[in-house]
């Protein structure tokens, strides 16, 4: 059995990724845990999950994030408060959960780093959504330079980027951005589900070879193809 913490485990995504491992011995973290946005948050996350784990840590699953707007027409401290807020959940707690991951691995043999990112990591996003952008794309460069530094020791680091993802956080920017329209954009047809963005993170948090590290993976429908 693989001992497995998983941050934003609550609902789409990460939910399916929690159904995904739930064979394993999991701990699913969500909001109701510890406020990402508190700087506090990632080390108490991660002192819980290695007491409930018995003092060992296998796979890092960072899924947790925000997707808020942030129009450039805001008034000048709201913009910047949210593009902090949004840099603090989704990039700042990540690397500090890897970063305790890695020390812990090192300890250990060896362990793996999964980082959900995005499509907007390569292809950027909205207007409104530069932050989100930004904070994805530095999870895909942590996740390349932690990958880079520490394969010798066993510590391997991979990252998945979806497209837009049928969970809540996906239906209301469809709406917004003008349904049929935006999805015409994907050549599949159709945005991706859950549980293929979690079949993904499944396979790379438990069978992926090693010499796959420092890999990301798209599930995007083919609508950014690299």
């Amino acid at each position: 059995m693989t001992n497995v913490l998983l941050t934003g485990a609550s609902r789409g995504i990460g939910a399916a990724c929690a159904e995904a491992l739930q064979s394993q011995n999991l701990v699913g973290t969500s909001s109701a845990d510890g406020d990402l946005a508190d700087p506090a948050t990632p080390r108490r996350l991660w002192d819980r999950a290695l007491e409930r784990l018995g003092g060992r840590i296998d796979v890092l699953v960072n899924n947790a994030g925000v997707f808020e707007a942030a129009p450039i027409d805001l008034a000048h401290d709201e913009w910047v408060g949210q593009w902090e807020r949004t840099i603090r959940i989704n990039l700042t707690a990540s690397a500090e959960l890897c970063r305790l991951a890695v020390l812990h691995f090192r300890e250990h043999g060896g362990g793996r780093i999964v980082n959900v990112a995005s499509r907007a990591a390569y292809r950027g996003d909205s207007p409104a959504h530069w932050h989100y952008a930004a904070s994805k794309a530095g999870m895909v460069g942590m996740t390349k330079s932690i990958a880079r530094g520490f394969a010798r020791e066993n510590i391997l680091a991979f990252a998945v980027c979806p497209g837009f993802t049928m969970t809540g956080m996906a239906d209301d920017y469809l709406a917004s951005r003008g349904g049929d329209k935006l999805l015409a954009d994907i050549p599949l047809g159709r945005v991706a589900t859950p549980d293929e963005v979690a079949s993904a993170v499944r396979y790379l948090a438990l069978e992926a070879p090693p010499s796959m590290t420092g890999a990301v993976i798209d599930i995007n429908g083919a609508s950014y193809v690299r």
